[in-house]
This record gives structure tokens, C-alpha cells and sequence, in this order.
């Protein structure tokens, strides 16, 4: 690939000097979809170089109500206060009109958003699965480069493809409100399973005993699911804190950094993210080839009439896709 041009060049200096205005143009531009764009965004990455694995990656997500945003001020207000540089890519649902993002992360975290050594940026999902934004991984990437040691993927919130996070983080964190029965049932297993810690926010005041109560309700759930080979030990656990009071974060902060440090000395770390960058590369594959079928005319007109003749039941979904492949091979 030709070298980055003086424009990119300057930006990839701004953002690994740490210039907030100059990261957000640079997440701005991995973000949009131009074709040129695509170009300069990759030319920006590889300026930047690869990312350490000192960093932490977190992802968090949660039931709604439960609270993610005031959770995660909260705990990045205390990170910056102790002399971290925290970063928070806060994925919001799109307006199925505009586009946009709907419910502006950066509004609700006004405390931390003014933070000089915190970095806010709501992106708007654009209907992804998996509650982050497409390009999400590549913002990761950027807020890293520019010296932010702990980053925090707040999603859309918790569901069946909510999952996604978890293939570019190394720790998933479950948020949840007091509460038992019915709640219990209505997470997937699927999220109980990739979660290494799971949180019940709200333990203060009259909640408090509840939360207490839920925490031990989860705890035993977890004991259920079967154990990850060579991960540390009494992990995934169960834990309460009060995003209002602060009750419980630090225990959840060291519980974060016991479970990073176990993975990264122990080389769990660098295998997860080598897997991880795999699943990208298989994502970024598929949207690819779909990205190639729309712009060509003929694929596209192929890809038209086979939808219509699904949509009517009169071809198999599969005999579909192999029509459009067969067609990529002549």
C-alpha cells in the first residue's frame, strides 16, 4: 500500500500526541463508509502501528434501566482521579430515520466527558448486531494509539447478538439490577457464558439487601456453567456495587485487573486477541463480498430477483446463496 499522505500523516501525529479534537477526527474517519475514506482510515491505522497489550480492553453491557451509564462515569470518574487515562466508546441505538445516534452517551456522562484525562465518544450503531458499532474495533485501536490505558465499550444494551463485544475486549462485564426469579430466566445463557464478571448494580439503600440477595442468586448460576480451562481462579464471579455511592467499585476494579493480569502474564491475553483479529478478519470478509454484490449491477440484479424468489417461497434460502457464488466464480 503507497504511503500515507501529509494530511493523514499529521493526523496520525496528533492522535498518538494525544490530541483529543484530533482523535475525534480520526474516529470520524474510520467511521464513515466513503470509499475514500476507507482508504485514509486504513492508512491511518497502519501509521499508528499495532496496539500493546497492556492496555485494558472492557466491554460492558446490561439489562435496560440497569444503569450502564451512571455505572461507567462513576468507576472512569474514579479510574482518571487515581491518574488513569480512560476512554469510553458508548454505542448507541440509530435513529432508523437519520441514522444518528439517539440517546447521546456523551450527554449522560457530563462529569466525565469534561474529564481531561477521560474520552467520550457516542457512535451511533447503524444497526449492527452485537451492540457496537461497525467500526468499533478500529476506534479501539485509535483510543489506544493515543495513550488511553483502560477503554470501556459500553453497548446498546443486553440481547441475544449483545455477544459481539466480547470478540474485541479481553473482559466482559455483565450489569444487572436487584432482582431475582423472572430476571434470572430472562438473560440468555449465551451472555451468562462469555461474562467474567457479572455486577449487580443498585445495592444501596433499601435495594441493597435485594442486590445482595441477586448477587448470590447469580453467583450460584454461574457455578453451574462449566469452568474456562487455565482462567483464574473463582472466575466468572458475582459481585453488588452502587454507581451512586460507590459501594463496591473498588472491589470490582481489582477484580478487573486480578483477571487481565492472569490472562496477560499467563499469554491468555495474546491468544484471545490473535483469535479475536481472526473473527475480524472473517467479519470484515463478509461484508466485503456483500459490499462487492451491491456495487456490481449485474450481482445486484442477480441478488434482486433471487430475494424476490425467497421471499415467495419459491427458491431455498441456501440454492440462493450458492446461485450468487457460483456466479462470483465465472
Amino acid at each position: 500500500m503507497s504511503q500515507p499522505d501529509t494530511a493523514i500523516e499529521t493526523l496520525a501525529q496528533r492522535v498518538v500526541a494525544g490530541e483529543r479534537r484530533a482523535l475525534a477526527q480520526a474516529i470520524t474517519l474510520v467511521e464513515s463508509t466513503r470509499p475514500d475514506h476507507r482508504l485514509q482510515a486504513r492508512a491511518l491505522l497502519e501509521r499508528i502501528g499495532p496496539a500493546g497489550s497492556v492496555v485494558r480492553r472492557i466491554g460492558l453491557s446490561g439489562t435496560p434501566g440497569v444503569g450502564k451509564s451512571t455505572f461507567i462515569e462513576t468507576m472512569g470518574m474514579r479510574l482518571v482521579d487515581a491518574g488513569h487515562r480512560v476512554a469510553v466508546l458508548a454505542v448507541d441505538p440509530s435513529s432508523t430515520r437519520t441514522g444518528g445516534s439517539i440517546l447521546g452517551d456523551k450527554t449522560r456522562m457530563e462529569r466525565l466527558s469534561r474529564a481531561p484525562g477521560a474520552f467520550v465518544r457516542p457512535s451511533p450503531s447503524l444497526g449492527t448486531l452485537g451492540g457496537v458499532a461497525r467500526r468499533t474495533r478500529e476506534a479501539i485501536r485509535l483510543v489506544e494509539a493515543a495513550g488511553y490505558d483502560t477503554v470501556l465499550v459500553e453497548t446498546v444494551g443486553v440481547g441475544q447478538s449483545e455477544t459481539m463485544v466480547a470478540e474485541m475486549t479481553d473482559i466482559f462485564v455483565l450489569l444487572l439490577a436487584p432482582g431475582g426469579g423472572d430476571e434470572l430466566q430472562g438473560v440468555k445463557r449465551g451472555i451468562m457464558e462469555i461474562a467474567d464478571l457479572i455486577v449487580v448494580n443498585k445495592a444501596d439503600g433499601d435495594m441493597a439487601a435485594q442486590a445482595e440477595a441477586t448477587r448470590s442468586e447469580y453467583a450460584s448460576a454461574l457455578h453451574l456453567l462449566r469452568s474456562r480451562q487455565g482462567d483464574a481462579p473463582g472466575f466468572p464471579k458475582a459481585l453488588s456495587a452502587s454507581a451512586v455511592t460507590g459501594t463496591g467499585l473498588d472491589t470490582v476494579w481489582a477484580a478487573v485487573l486480578e483477571l487481565h493480569r492472569h490472562r496477560l502474564e499467563g499469554g491468555l491475553l495474546d491468544q484471545t486477541r490473535a483469535r479475536q483479529a481472526v473473527q475480524a478478519m472473517r467479519k470484515a470478509l463478509e461484508r466485503a463480498v456483500m459490499d462487492l454484490i451491491r456495487r456490481d449491477s449485474g450481482l445486484r440484479a442477480l441478488l434482486d430477483d433471487l430475494e424476490e424468489q425467497v421471499s415467495r417461497g419459491t427458491l431455498d434460502p441456501e440454492e440462493a446463496a450458492e446461485r450468487v457464488i457460483a456466479d462470483l466464480r465465472s
